[in-house]
């Protein structure tokens, strides 16, 4: 009996430290939200995110990766919605900031708007599915991630609503959602193809949290507590903290408030004013060092 347990504790600490390809957790996709709905169309409907998002991709666009139909469609956000049963699960008032807060996130990040935009800069979010990049491509493939290493001839640049970016981004996104690192990290473009996959993609990178990084569902629903190391630093609850999550190091601590950064203030304003919510406090993270200082 001793043998035997010595055995298996052998072989549970060489699987434990073992780089596996599929994951020990049942896939997101495949898990059963007892009741198929989300809190999220009690807040929005089709016709309101058509009037929301009149420009997105699919929509009155050119569209040059040959994906004809409505990239980003109410339904495509409902159906992968339904997944994240914790998504805008909160007292009503929490449930709309939290929106707003997403809202504004994946619409600054797919922008397409400027300041003299048809309806003006607020009607040109989800407008790219894409990442923009000019001259040489930057892969986004960072090496020293062991447990997600980058496919050679690979690309990990922004994709979808959220824009996920990097090789160890994608890798943990598949795992929790095919089962499989190696499904992202072979195929990264099924992110630009699916617009289920693409919603879901963003909504597990806003209700996951990344040490040393809390997640923004957290933050938002006010369930990150900050530490004395984070007010030191000027972290603190509401929407800048969810930029200081998503782009830190390049939008937040900095002193500079660059253009996309005040356009993503101004599209939480927005998309408060539009749910008759206030926007809370903390709205700026100028004065946030980046999470990990």
């Amino acid at each position: 009996m001793k043998k035997t347990l010595i055995i298996l504790i052998s072989i549970l600490a060489i699987n434990g430290f073992s780089q596996t390809t599929i994951s020990t957790k049942e896939p997101i996709r495949l898990l059963d939200n007892e009741h198929k709905k989300t809190k999220l169309t009690k807040l929005l409907s089709e016709a309101k995110w058509n009037k929301l998002f009149p420009n997105r991709y699919g929509c009155n666009s050119i569209d040059p990766l040959k994906v004809t139909s409505d990239f980003y469609s109410f339904k495509a956000l409902v159906e992968a919605a339904k997944h994240f049963p914790d998504f805008l699960n909160s007292d009503t008032e929490t449930q709309k900031r939290e929106l707003a807060a997403f809202l504004a996130n994946i619409a600054q990040e797919t922008s397409g708007g400027w300041a003299e935009a048809p309806g003006g800069y607020f009607k040109w979010g989800l407008r790219y599915v894409e990442e923009n990049q000019q001259g040489i491509i930057n892969p986004y493939a960072d090496s020293t991630k062991k447990n997600y290493p980058p496919v050679a001839g690979k690309y990990y640049y922004g994709r979808g609503p959220k824009q996920l970016s990097w090789n160890y981004n994608y890798g943990q996104f598949s795992e929790a959602w095919f089962g499989s690192k190696d499904t992202l990290l072979q195929h990264p473009e099924l992110l630009a193809e699916d617009g289920e996959l693409a919603f879901a993609s963003a909504l597990w990178f806003w209700m996951t949290p990344q040490f040393p990084k809390p997640s923004c569902h957290d933050i938002m629903t006010g369930k990150w507590k900050p530490t004395a190391n984070d007010l030191q630093k000027g972290r603190v609850p509401g929407f800048g903290a969810t930029l200081n999550v998503i782009n830190g190091g390049v939008e937040c601590g900095n002193g500079n408030e660059l253009e996309k950064t005040s356009y993503r203030y101004e599209y939480y304003r927005y998309f408060c004013n539009y749910l008759h919510v206030s926007p809370g406090e903390n709205i700026t993270c100028t004065d946030q060092k980046p999470f990990g200082q």
